[in-house]
């Protein structure tokens, strides 16, 4: 069992830069792949952005936030990263942390991960 627990999260106008972390207790942290959704108001779905295998050596990322956003994660904070710049009013949403123990394959699908956190709100002002 993990638990998972966002923060960083806020208001910032356009151009801005938020960072957000996600903390893990309760289970080895470096044995999971983690990952990054967002999901936007109006009843959109939840949708990936960015993903970091078990070691942090490589990285993947929506074509939509690739280039402006960065993954991170420091296994011995137990804490996932995601540093965001260049923000657009396009990506307000509320952001997820996630975590999943088996391959990257499907590491773009939010049902293939085990363990979500609540969630924190950014919104991106024009």
């Amino acid at each position: 069992q993990v638990q998972l627990v966002e923060s960083g999260g806020g208001s910032v106008q356009a151009g801005g830069s938020l960072s957000l972390s996600c903390t893990a207790s309760g289970s080895t942290f470096s044995s999971y792949i983690a990952g990054w959704f967002r999901q936007a108001p109006r009843g959109k779905e939840r949708e990936f952005v960015a993903a970091v295998t078990r070691s942090g050596i490589a990285t993947y990322y929506a074509d939509s936030v690739k280039g402006r956003f960065t993954i991170s994660r420091d296994n011995a904070k137990n804490t996932v990263y995601l540093q965001m710049n260049s923000l657009k009013p396009e990506d307000t949403a509320v952001y997820y942390c996630a975590v999943k123990d088996d391959s990257m394959v499907y590491y773009k699908v939010p049902r293939a991960y085990d363990y979500w956190g609540q969630g924190t709100q950014v919104t991106v002002s024009s």
